[in-house]
């Protein structure tokens, strides 16, 4: 999980680099072209054109390429994702994630390990979901239910795949 979440931010850090020495090239080369096409992102989220005209000159002038990339493209410059800490925030999720399922797989023994495995996981998604709906602002029960079916979904097609090839998992 950590090595994909590394390789996933990763990738998003190199076209976000990408789009800043593309945005730089294009100030470099036409400034004022990039000045005239700040100047209508303003004017189209509702400043009056001279307003918009005056804001996109004093920002050109302070910082251009932050300018661009904050209001034209949607990036921080300053804040470019993370791959390590997306990579170890994902290891130390997934590994306390894990904890559930292995302390209700040593808690009951033979056959009804699975089924202990599975009910005490996907309350533990539901819990988990509205936790993290609680800490963002969002709907508790919808993020419950959003990641109680998920993570259902997840398990059940592991085990229909699991079954199909002949293996338990």
């Amino acid at each position: 999980m950590a090595a994909g979440e590394y390789v996933s931010v990763s990738s998003q850090r190199d076209s976000e680099r990408a789009d800043i020495r593309t945005e730089t090239r294009s100030l470099a080369d036409n400034p004022k072209k990039e000045l005239a096409e700040l100047t209508a992102i303003y004017e189209q989220r509702g400043l009056k054109p001279k307003l918009a005209s005056q804001v996109a000159v004093q920002l050109h002038a302070h910082d251009a390429v932050s300018a661009h990339l904050r209001d034209e493209i949607g990036i921080d410059g300053d804040a470019l994702a993370n791959p390590v800490q997306a990579a170890a925030a994902s290891a130390f999720a997934f590994s306390l994630g894990a904890v559930i399922p292995i302390l209700a797989a040593l808690s009951i023994g033979g056959r009804a390990s699975v089924w202990a495995i599975v009910i005490v996981s996907l309350l533990a998604l539901a819990v988990s979901g509205a936790i993290g709906a609680l800490l963002g602002g969002g709907n508790r029960s919808w993020a419950a239910t959003r990641v109680f079916v998920g993570g259902g979904m997840a398990m059940a097609i592991t085990a229909l795949i699991g079954h199909l090839i002949g293996k338990s998992v």
